[in-house]
């Protein structure tokens, strides 16, 4: 059975320790900032940055699973611990998890 795209304990976890609203403003950061994250890492891969893309990985990592994006968060962590990616074909497919974890984000947050 495939991972659901957002672990629904650990989101409901967090809205019971956060509550409702901060984690609903915390989304919206993380829908600001998680696409420039991306874009580092499409960066680094490009300019043979390894320390900046594992960094920008490492960053998406956690931000996808303190939300229970458990995929995008093990995605992420797959590219933050095996280094630069030949080309973008990774990122890609990460930018495609990253999209399906916002669109369950905002059915949870009702946004």
């Amino acid at each position: 059975m495939p991972e659901p795209v957002i672990d629904t304990a650990t989101f409901t976890e967090l809205q019971n320790n956060a509550g409702a609203e901060f984690v609903a403003e915390l989304a919206g950061t993380f829908f600001e900032e998680a696409p420039g994250m991306l874009q580092e890492m499409r960066r680094a891969q490009r300019d043979g940055d390894a320390e900046s893309f594992r960094r920008a990985a490492h960053s998406l990592k956690s931000n996808g699973h303190t939300f229970g994006a458990l995929r995008l968060g093990n995605g992420a962590r797959d590219l933050e611990l095996g280094g630069l990616p030949a080309d973008s074909t990774p990122i890609d497919a990460l930018k495609s998890e990253y999209d399906s974890a916002c669109h369950a984000l905002r059915g949870l947050i009702g946004g």
